[in-house]
């Protein structure tokens, strides 16, 4: 008996501070949207900062920060995709990458068919070579190395190779030093 009249107090405590907390206004529902907004953009997701903003603008059309924000983005929208891209790249880890004596090509052939099997699909860096001397075409690159982020394993082939690598838009692009 005395089980059951804690139980009913405790309940009653509980409905009691459910029902004392106010819902959020359309004010603080647009500074969440705000802050998600501003969190798919540290991510690199631009269509879902988009999204976010323009809900926050929904719930308070005079909401500067959120307008700006929005206006910012249809103008850095390639750059933060190409920031998400690059991110994605380099979480994947790679258990075991060995090379002996293997061209600049091989490598990344390599580096390609290991990450797509490790990100089961996910990721699938295109990699394009701008060699117009043919510069890169004979290093040689040796590398025993476990458990590496691949954008890692790719800095360790570009000091070997003396290449530098540029995330773009679509591509990852190796040339060689100047």
């Amino acid at each position: 008996m005395k089980s059951i009249i804690a139980c009913i107090v405790v309940a009653a405590f509980v409905s009691q501070s459910s029902a004392e907390t106010p819902a959020p206004t359309p004010a603080q529902q647009a500074e969440q949207f705000y802050r998600q907004g501003q969190a798919a953009e540290q991510a690199g997701d631009p269509v879902a900062a988009q999204k976010a903003y323009t809900e926050a603008l929904k719930l308070n059309p005079g909401f500067a920060n959120a307008r700006y924000s929005l206006g910012q983005l249809k103008i850095t929208s390639g750059a933060i995709a190409t920031k998400g891209r690059e991110l994605k790249f380099g979480a994947v880890i790679i258990p075991e990458f060995k090379l002996d004596g293997a061209t600049l090509q091989e490598a990344l052939d390599a580096l390609c068919v290991i990450i797509e099997k490790q990100s089961k699909g996910e990721v699938a860096p295109n990699f394009i070579v701008q060699d117009p001397k043919a510069q890169l075409a004979s290093a040689k690159i040796s590398l025993n190395l476990k458990s590496m982020p691949s954008k890692a394993i790719l800095q360790y082939l570009m000091d070997q190779s003396g290449a530098n690598a540029r995330f773009d838009e679509h591509a990852i692009v190796i040339s060689p030093r100047s």
